[in-house]
C-alpha cells in the first residue's frame, strides 16, 4: 500500500501524491491514530452485536468474514483492516446480497489515510474469503464511491491478505472493478495484532 514519500515499493498501496490532504506532525499523527481506533471498535462492536441477535433467532450465516488485524511492514507502518461481512443465509445462492462494512487504513510519520465501504459481496470457500465494497467514508481524494475488493486467507496465527489496488497502488485506480474482485493473499498479518475469521461458504451448486 504506497501511503508515503520516498523509494517504497510500488504495490504498497494508497499513493504518497494522493495523501496532500493527510495532517502531519505528532498531534494529528495522535488524532488519526485516535480516529482509526475509534473507527475499528466501531467495527468490531457493530459485528458483535449482529452476531448476537443472529444467534438469539438460532440463524447461521451462509458465509462470512470478520475480524480485525494489522499488516506486517518493517519500516512500521500502522496499516490495519477490519471486516464485519456476512452473507445470510436465505441468500445462500446470491453472494452479492452479503451486507456488512470493512475499513482499512495506512499511517506512517504523521501521514496516511484510511476508508470504509459498504460491503455488495462475499465469496467464501475452505478458509479464503473475497469481499468487495463500495468506499462510503474516506478522506482519501477520489475514493468515495468507489469499489474495492479485499482477499483473506484464515491461517490461524498466519493470516494472509491481499487487496485489488495491488498493482495499481491506489483503490482510487479501481474505478471499474467488478463485486468480489481481488488479489492473491500476498501480505502477512503481523503476530499479535488481531485475527480473521472465515466462515466457509457451502452454495447448493
Amino acid at each position: 500500500m504506497r501511503y508515503v514519500r520516498g523509494n517504497r515499493l510500488r504495490a504498497v498501496a494508497l499513493s504518497a501524491a494522493l495523501l496532500a490532504t493527510a495532517t502531519a506532525g505528532t498531534a494529528a499523527a495522535a488524532g488519526d491514530s485516535r480516529t482509526d481506533d475509534r473507527a475499528g471498535r466501531n467495527v468490531q462492536d457493530a459485528g458483535s452485536a449482529d452476531t448476537a441477535r443472529g444467534a438469539d433467532r438460532g440463524e447461521r450465516p451462509a458465509a462470512s468474514l470478520t475480524g480485525t488485524a494489522k499488516l506486517t511492514r518493517s519500516l512500521g507502518d500502522d496499516i490495519t483492516f477490519s471486516f464485519d461481512a456476512r452473507l445470510a443465509a436465505k441468500h445462500n445462492d446470491d453472494p452479492l446480497q452479503a451486507t456488512g462494512t470493512f475499513r482499512f487504513s495506512h499511517y506512517l510519520g504523521g501521514e496516511g489515510a484510511w476508508a470504509e465501504a459498504d460491503v455488495d459481496c462475499l465469496v467464501t470457500g475452505g478458509k479464503v474469503a473475497v469481499v468487495s465494497g463500495v468506499i462510503t467514508d474516506t478522506d482519501l481524494p477520489g475514493a468515495k464511491g468507489v469499489r474495492v475488493g479485499v482477499t483473506v486467507h484464515d491461517q490461524g496465527r498466519n493470516d494472509h491478505l491481499g487487496y485489488s489496488w495491488a498493482g495499481t497502488g491506489s483503490p482510487v485506480e479501481d474505478k471499474d472493478l467488478a463485486p468480489c474482485v481481488s488479489s492473491a493473499p500476498f501480505e502477512k498479518v503481523r503476530r499479535g495484532t488481531g485475527d480473521f475469521r472465515v466462515q466457509p461458504w457451502q452454495p447448493e451448486l
